[in-house]
Parts: C-alpha cells; sequence; structure tokens
C-alpha cells in the first residue's frame, strides 16, 4: 500500500459558480461549474469547500466526496456533489441558489486503485456514501469489469440510487435498517458473510460498516478499498484531525491523514480498533 506525502498534485482553488440544485430524497445534489477540477477528478477524490461569507465564514471548510464529472460542455467542466445538512456548514451550502458561488479546493485525496485486468467487484455504499461508487462503476465498466452494487441506509429517503447511476452496474441490492426498501437489515447482512464470487470490495460509508466490511473481506481472502469518513477539517493535511492509525506493509503503525493519504485506504491495513487513539508502538509516537 504506497501513501504519497503530499497533496493532490492536480489541486486548484476557484471560485465555482452553483449550476443547478435539486433535492434527492434526503439529500441535496448541487452541479458546480469547475473546469479545472472535473478536467483531473478521479473516483474517490473529493472536494473541500468554503462556509459563508467574507463576514459569517465558518472557520474550517467542508470536504465532499465528488460525485460525477463532466469535463466538457457548456460551462467547460462539471462537478457534481450529493450534501446530506445535518450541521450548520453542510446546511449552508444546501441553501446556495443557482448562480451563486462557492470557493472550491479539489481535486483533492487518493483515488480508488483500478485493477488493469477485468475483475468481479462488488461496490458498497452506506447512505450518500454510495454516490463516488456511480464513477467508480462506470470506470471499472470500461474495463470489462463485473459491477455488483449493494446500497444501505437506516431509511428509504437515505438511499441514494439514481437511476442513471443503476445502468453502470449489472446488479443492485439495497438494503435499509428499518425494511421500507429492498431487505430489512445492514447492508453487510446481503452477503451472509460470503465473498465467493467477487475479486474485490470498494466501500464508501460509515466506519461500523466499512470496518465489517473489511473483517467479511479478511475471511473470503478479498481486497477490500475503503473510502474513510473522518472529518476532514482542512482537506490538506495541516491540520491534522483526520488522522487514523494504519499500518504499513513492514508492520508499522502509523498515523496518516484521511485527507492526503487517504481517504481511500486498503481495509485490512486501518486498525479498526485504535481509531481516535494512538496505538502502543506507533511510529513517532511518544513512549
Amino acid at each position: 500500500m504506497a501513501h504519497s506525502a503530499s497533496i493532490n498534485p492536480d489541486v486548484t482553488q476557484s471560485e465555482c459558480e452553483v449550476i443547478s440544485k435539486r433535492k434527492v430524497g434526503a439529500y441535496h445534489h448541487l452541479t458546480l461549474a469547475a473546469p479545472a477540477i472535473a478536467e483531473h477528478a478521479k473516483p474517490g477524490n473529493f472536494l473541500a469547500i468554503s462556509i459563508g461569507d467574507m463576514k459569517s465564514s465558518m472557520l474550517l471548510r467542508r470536504s465532499f466526496a465528488i460525485y460525477q464529472t463532466v469535463p466538457r460542455g457548456p460551462f467547460g467542466g462539471t462537478v457534481e456533489i450529493i450534501v446530506a445538512p445535518h450541521g450548520p456548514g453542510s446546511t449552508w451550502i444546501t441553501q446556495r441558489a443557482p448562480h451563486e458561488k462557492l470557493d472550491v479546493v479539489g481535486p483533492l485525496g487518493n483515488a480508488f486503485k483500478i485493477p488493469k485486468d477485468p475483475v468481479r467487484a462488488l461496490l458498497v455504499g452506506g447512505g450518500y456514501g454510495s454516490a463516488p461508487l456511480f464513477a467508480l462503476a462506470e470506470t471499472l465498466r470500461q474495463k470489462n469489469s463485473r459491477v455488483e452494487m449493494a446500497i444501505g441506509a437506516a431509511t428509504a429517503d437515505r438511499i441514494f440510487a439514481p437511476v442513471e447511476g443503476k445502468r453502470s452496474v449489472h446488479s443492485l441490492m439495497i438494503a435499509t435498517e428499518d425494511g421500507s426498501s429492498g431487505a430489512k437489515g445492514r447492508v453487510t447482512d446481503l452477503f451472509d458473510n460470503s465473498l465467493s464470487a467477487i475479486d474485490i470490495v470498494y466501500a464508501c460509508g460509515p466506519m461500523g460498516m466499512l470496518r465489517a466490511l473489511t473483517e467479511i473481506g479478511a475471511r473470503a481472502g478479498v481486497l477490500v478499498q475503503c473510502a474513510v469518513e473522518e472529518s476532514m477539517a482542512c482537506g490538506v493535511g495541516l491540520c491534522m484531525t483526520c488522522v487514523l492509525p494504519v499500518q504499513d506493509k513492514d508492520g508499522v503503525i502509523k498515523m496518516l491523514r484521511s485527507c492526503i493519504e487517504g481517504p481511500i485506504f486498503d481495509g485490512s491495513a486501518v486498525q479498526w480498533d485504535a481509531i481516535g487513539t494512538i496505538p502502543p508502538g506507533t511510529y513517532g509516537a511518544h513512549r
């Protein structure tokens, strides 16, 4: 597992016009005019958006996975994101109207690793965590891979599975905890601990889901690439709020930044039990 030590080399900061905004279930779908970002973004990359105007600005940016990009078009190139209005920052973004501008930095972070040869891939998303998986599905299909997708959420309105996205996958499974859509239960229940027909798993969603998938993958001998949902306050590796313990190929545990070395990690390398702590023996930790 290779880790870079610097920001994504294709990153730019730009004022991006909001082209459109629409409600999708419990979420908001925003399209931004961002040609420089759209040209270089890859599945798994994210954006960091400044919140508020000069008078009311909240200090920290908010990070959002890139849902789709269109490199060319009337606006030169567009980037789409899915926003769940939780706190004041994300709510402020969902209140932006078309033609307003946002201060955006991107593309940030690393990208999902794509096998050179066709594979049988399973893409698993939790809530709006499924958003970046649809562009990944298209990339895998272009490599002649078979793509299956599974999406889980608490309720039906928190399932993000756009009609156009469904065309990117060979099969789509849905699970909701209340049974309002698809199977009742967690998305990880759909696999019955069996991944016998799968070569690789890509996952994006809550940390508990990523941990469970990693364990299922370990039992099946299947690699699980996880897009972690750590809070990335600056997005450029300075604030160190998004660090988590990850074991390198030599067995050394290091505190890595989700916004720089991630957000995509080999699930088997992440020390899930120790997230939020600095495990004993971690490289550089005080003894």
